[in-house]
């Protein structure tokens, strides 16, 4: 059974840095795409990065280019969203998800596993 835990949330003011963490277990981690995907309070969960199992292809939303890096580190079974810049639009709960393929998606279908979610919480 795949599962995904995130960790790395907390409160930070406008301007600062934060690094969540998803550390996965269940199957074989670096055949499969990651995703990152945040839900504001009262609007629809959106996508935010994702990155290939192997190619370390990435694609990130326009609201978070330049400011946040999606990697991996299949050893560790871990995927990474290093945030620069966080502005008070990002607040939200974070979540890491995969599913069954190995290119990057950024549709919520695409995505069959979802972890608990961690919240961010940027002041301004």
């Amino acid at each position: 059974q795949v599962q995904l835990v995130e960790s790395g949330g907390g409160l930070v003011q406008a301007g600062g840095s934060l690094r969540l963490s998803c550390a996965a277990s269940g199957r074989t981690f670096a055949n499969y795409a990651m995703a990152w995907f945040r839900q504001a309070p009262g609007k629809e969960r959106e996508f935010v990065a994702a990155i290939s199992g192997t190619e370390r292809i990435t694609y990130y939303a326009d609201s978070v280019k330049g400011r946040f890096t999606i990697s991996r580190d299949n050893a560790k079974n871990t995927v990474y969203l290093q945030m620069i810049g966080l502005k008070p639009e990002d607040t939200a709960v974070y979540y890491c998800a995969t599913g069954g393929n190995s290119w990057p998606r950024k549709a919520r279908f695409d995505y069959d596993y979802w972890g608990q979610g961690t919240q961010v919480t940027v002041s301004s």
